[in-house]
């Protein structure tokens, strides 16, 4: 067990929706074991009133309210705890698995949960907050995300899963998606298991695993096969075309 395990803090006004997801499969085993552990701080703890007031009506006038930045402000100084602060916004970068790996790497995340129209933008300049999206779509707020993040990284930290190696084959770890998988049985509704993986021939297999993943990555996400070629230092001409 490490003597500090990687922690996920999660600043939210519903911290009764953490841990949700993350304390069952992986993630959750993992934090049983204390390979990680989970903090959820509810920022109405760091209002002033006797309402707990987070949000107020935004200037220049439009609909919905802004989270404070003063009760935000007070919740980041007011919690003690590793990693980089990140708010979970559709206005934010992409997050990838590159980032996810740095994450992952460190001592753990600092995460800020929007809701109604988002946070003021004065408390995100003034600690720096790395806004990070999931990608072109709008949550209710930012805890489901949150949750997505975290188990990412949970994922990728020593010990949570059996075999290592399996990381090196999936999604986005080589910049492509990951080649189709099949299992028995061999004939399923009329369709077989390409001959291939029942050929025994790893390197014939190794071959039709990674043509598969860049054929998928090709249809699918022009965006990361434009990335793959480019970081390969290949033209579309030299990969071909297949089908």
């Amino acid at each position: 067990m490490n003597a500090t395990p990687w922690t996920a803090t999660v600043l939210t006004i519903f911290p009764e929706m953490f841990p949700g997801p993350l304390a069952h499969s992986l993630a959750g085993k993992a934090m049983s074991d204390g390979l990680w552990r989970l903090s959820a701080v509810d920022i109405r703890d760091f209002a002033n009133d006797k309402h707990r007031t987070v949000d107020d009506s935004p200037f220049g006038g439009g609909p919905g309210m802004v989270m404070r930045p003063d009760v935000i402000d007070r919740a980041i100084a007011g919690t003690d705890a590793p990693g980089p602060i990140i708010c979970l916004s559709p206005r934010g970068r992409r997050l990838d698995q590159i980032r996810v790996g740095e994450l992952a790497s460190g001592p753990g995340v600092r995460l800020v949960c929007g809701r109604f129209e988002g946070i003021d933008q004065r408390v995100i300049e003034a600690h720096g907050i790395e806004e990070v999206s999931l990608g072109d779509f709008v949550l209710s707020g930012g805890e489901p995300a949150a949750i997505t993040l975290i188990d990412a990284c949970v994922r990728l930290l020593p010990g949570v899963i059996g075999d290592a190696a399996t990381l090196d084959e999936e999604s986005f770890q080589r910049g492509l998606l990951e080649y189709p998988h099949y299992t028995r049985p061999q004939e399923w509704q009329g369709h077989s298991v390409p001959d291939v993986l029942l050929s025994g021939h790893h390197e014939n297999i190794r071959r039709w695993r990674m043509e598969e993943a860049e054929r998928a990555t090709r249809e699918r996400r022009p965006d990361l096969w434009e990335r793959y070629l480019a970081r390969e230092g290949r033209d579309k001409r030299q990969v071909g075309e297949r089908s």
